[in-house]
């Protein structure tokens, strides 16, 4: 079972797919905070990413996670997520079979861009701007560009949720 939600606005279409796992492939990506001193074996040391790729019903599914998705060889699962190359990047997703769902959280994704663009409407602001130098404007578009991005980000897991919890 398939079903697309089209976006006007948005550059991706949010999609959600049913059906039950096969070919289940997890594995955790860590990379190592340079800042941090070696002899120090806190959790902050490591961030760590833990990627889901396998199939359902023959549709190639990838997630990328925060924390590892409960899911295993043969649950019912439901996820939402859109199109990127062969297989579908998943936002959301339920096990019906585990009761178990998941999603990053858009909130805070959302007041980061908040927070963010008034960094940036800060700078707009700033007397070194205002006199045309250089790197204060390229601070004002980077954080520009970071606030959009991390608001895209936050509607686009918003639909895939939304688009979960309709079916």
């Amino acid at each position: 079972m398939s079903s697309t939600k089209p976006q006007t606005w948005l550059f991706n279409s949010i999609s959600a797919i049913s059906g039950n796992v096969s070919n289940l492939h997890q594995e955790t990506l860590e990379y190592v905070n340079t800042e941090k001193p070696t002899h120090d074996h806190s959790s902050i040391y490591y961030k760590r990413f833990y990627i889901s790729q396998f199939d359902l019903d023959g549709k190639a599914i990838e997630a990328k996670f925060s924390a590892p998705m409960t899911i295993n060889n043969g649950d019912s699962v439901q996820v939402a997520g859109y199109q990127q190359g062969e297989s579908l990047q998943v936002l959301a997703y339920t096990n019906q079979t585990q009761q178990v769902s998941h999603h990053e959280n858009w909130v805070v994704l959302g007041l980061g861009a908040i927070f963010f663009f008034a960094v940036a409407v800060g700078l707009l602001n700033s007397q070194l701007v205002l006199e045309g130098a250089l790197v204060p404007k390229l601070f004002l578009i980077g954080f520009t560009l970071v606030a959009i991005y991390m608001g895209y980000r936050a509607l686009l897991i918003r639909e895939a949720i939304g688009l979960i919890s309709n079916q």
